[in-house]
C-alpha cells in the first residue's frame, strides 16, 4: 500500500455496519419482566452448544442469557452394542447415547452459569448442522431423537419440546401474549411457509431457523430484515435460505448447502498448529502482521478450487450434504451449494495453501486470508442468486456463523457486495448477527406457541406492519379457523 493510499483511507467515511451481538440482561431484570427463556440445544459439526435466550414480551426483543460450547469432538466414544447414525464431516462417529450424554452436560452448564434451573426455562429447541456424514436427508431425524434424549435426561420435560394446543397450557403471564385464541401453528416461522413435500436438504431446519434469528437478531440493528431475503449461515457446513414478498406467507425460493467454516478450517490445519484432522480456527490462538496484497492474492488461488453453482439435478450429495435436487424442484426451490472440489475432495489443496502461507507470511496473513476467502464466498453466492433472479434490490442480506462474522469479513463483505451494484446502498440492505441459531430457536418457541409481539413484527414484507390480520383471514379461508 503506497503513501497516497495510506492518506485517501483517512478521509475514507467509515462503514455504517450492521452488526447485532448478543445483547444480555441480569438476573434481577429477567425475574421482574416477562420474559420468555428458550434453550436451545446444538449440536454441530465442531461444537455443541447450549445457548439460553429470554425475549421480553412487551418489547419483542431477545438477549442471550448464557452459553455453553464444547467441541464436538470431545463426545466419547459409541460404546460396545451401540449402533453408530453417522459422523461428523471430519470423521466422529456418534451414538445416541453418547451425543444424549453431552447434550445433557452442555444444557445443564448453560443453566448453571445463568444460575437458572429446568424449571425457569419455558421451552427447549433442538436442532443440528451435523448432516454431512449422514446418507440421506430422513436420518436427520436419528440426530433429534438423540438431542430430545438428552434434554430428558438433564430433566426437561417433553411438554417444553413440543407446542401448547391452547393458550390456557401457557404458563402464567404468557398466555396473554399469545394468539392461540384467535390463529393456529401452522408451520409458518417468521412468515414463511416451509417446502412442501420431501425435504430437499438435509440442513432445512438449520437455514429456518437461522433465517428466523437474523430477522430478530437485526432488531438490534438500523436494517430491516424481513422478507425478501437471503439467509447465509457460515457454521462448518453452509445453510440458509432465501424467501420472496408474497403476503402473508412468503415461499422458500432458495436454500443453501455444501461447505462453508470447513473452508476456513481447512486452511488452518496446514498452519500445523491444530489438530489435523479435526482442528478448527476456533483452535487458533496466536495472531501476527498481516500482508494485506499477499492475503488477497492466496484468496484468489483457494478460490480456484472453490465450487459455487447451482446444484446439479442428477446427485444426491452436494459439498458432502446429502441433497435431493428433483424433490426441490417439485417444491418450487432452487439449491444453491459450495464445494471444494467434488464432496470436499480438494480441501487437502486448501490446506496445503495454508502451511505456505503461514510459513512464509505468518498467522496474521493466514486469517487474514481466511476474511477475503470467506467474503468471496458471500460474494459468489449473492451474485449466482441475483443471476438466477431468486434476489433482487428489495432482497435483504444476512449473515451468521463463525465464519462468516468473524474478523474483517463484515467489512469486506459490503465491500465486495458493492461491487454486484445491485442496492444503492447495501449497508442498508446487509446485516450480520450473532448466534443467529440460537436467536432462531427463541423465535421458533414462540411462533410454535403463537406468541407474538405486533407492535414489532418479524414476519411480513420489509418496512410493512405486522400480518396478524392477514394470517387470520388467510387461515379462515382454508377453514382452518372459524
Amino acid at each position: 500500500m503506497g503513501f497516497l493510499d495510506n492518506i485517501l483511507n483517512i478521509f475514507k467515511k467509515k462503514r455504517n455496519i450492521a452488526y447485532a451481538k448478543s445483547q444480555s440482561v441480569d438476573l434481577i431484570e429477567l425475574k421482574k419482566n416477562p420474559y420468555y427463556i428458550v434453550a436451545s440445544v446444538e449440536l454441530g459439526n465442531t461444537t455443541t452448544k447450549s445457548i439460553v435466550t429470554a425475549t421480553n414480551m412487551d418489547t419483542g426483543k431477545t438477549y442471550i442469557i448464557s452459553k455453553a460450547v464444547r467441541m464436538t469432538r470431545e463426545v466419547r466414544k459409541p460404546k460396545k452394542g451401540e449402533k453408530v447414525f453417522g459422523k461428523t464431516l471430519w470423521g466422529v462417529e456418534l451414538s445416541r447415547e453418547a451425543v444424549a450424554e453431552m447434550v445433557r452436560d452442555v444444557l445443564l452448564e448453560s443453566l448453571k452459569k445463568a444460575n437458572l434451573t429446568i424449571d425457569d426455562l419455558h421451552f427447549v429447541v433442538r436442532s443440528t448442522g451435523v448432516t454431512a456424514g449422514f446418507a440421506s436427508p430422513e436420518e436427520v431425524s436419528e440426530v433429534i431423537i438423540a438431542l430430545a434424549q438428552g434434554c430428558m435426561l438433564a430433566g426437561v420435560p417433553p411438554a417444553k419440546m413440543t407446542p401448547a394446543m391452547s393458550k390456557e397450557q401457557l404458563p402464567k403471564p404468557f398466555d396473554k401474549y399469545s394468539f392461540l385464541d384467535k390463529i393456529i401453528f401452522d408451520g409458518a416461522v417468521t412468515g414463511v411457509l416451509p417446502p412442501t413435500g420431501k425435504e430437499v436438504v438435509a440442513n432445512e431446519m438449520e437455514g429456518e431457523l437461522v433465517t428466523a434469528g437474523i430477522k430478530v437478531g437485526s432488531k438490534w440493528t438500523h436494517v430491516d430484515f424481513r422478507n425478501p431475503c437471503m439467509s447465509i449461515d457460515f457454521g462448518t457446513t453452509l445453510a440458509g435460505r432465501i424467501t420472496d414478498e408474497k403476503l402473508p406467507y412468503s415461499n422458500v425460493i432458495g436454500n443453501l448447502c455444501g461447505l462453508a467454516g470447513a473452508i476456513a478450517d481447512s486452511i488452518v490445519r496446514g498452519s500445523g498448529k491444530v489438530d489435523p484432522k479435526t482442528g478448527a480456527v476456533l483452535d487458533i490462538k496466536e495472531d501476527g502482521k498481516v500482508n494485506e496484497e499477499k492475503a488477497k492474492e492466496y484468496s484468489e488461488e483457494i478460490h480456484k478450487y472453490i465450487i459455487i453453482k447451482e446444484v446439479p439435478k442428477n446427485v444426491n450429495r452436494f459439498g458432502t450434504v446429502p441433497v435431493d435436487p428433483k424433490s426441490a424442484e417439485k417444491a418450487g426451490t432452487t439449491l444453491l451449494g459450495c464445494d471444494v472440489g467434488e464432496n470436499g475432495s480438494d480441501l487437502e489443496k486448501l490446506k496445503e495453501i495454508g502451511k505456505e502461507i503461514y510459513e512464509n507470511y505468518g498467522m496474521g496473513t493466514l486469517l487474514r486470508t481466511l476474511d477475503y476467502t470467506m467474503a468471496k464466498v458471500v460474494k459468489r453466492l449473492v451474485e449466482l442468486a441475483h443471476n438466477k433472479n431468486l434476489i433482487d434490490e428489495k432482497t435483504a442480506i444476512g449473515v451468521t456463523g463463525r465464519a462468516g462474522i468473524t474478523g474483517k469479513k463484515p467489512e469486506i463483505i459490503l465491500e465486495y457486495l458493492d461491487e454486484l451494484k445491485i442496492w444503492d446502498k447495501v449497508e442498508d440492505n446487509v446485516v450480520f448477527v450473532e448466534d443467529g441459531l440460537a436467536l432462531g430457536a427463541s423465535v421458533m418457541a414462540r411462533c410454535m406457541n403463537c406468541l407474538g409481539t405486533p407492535k414489532v413484527p418479524i414476519g411480513g414484507v420489509r418496512g410493512g406492519p405486522c400480518i396478524l390480520g392477514l394470517r387470520m383471514k388467510w387461515q379462515r379461508e382454508r377453514g382452518m379457523i372459524r
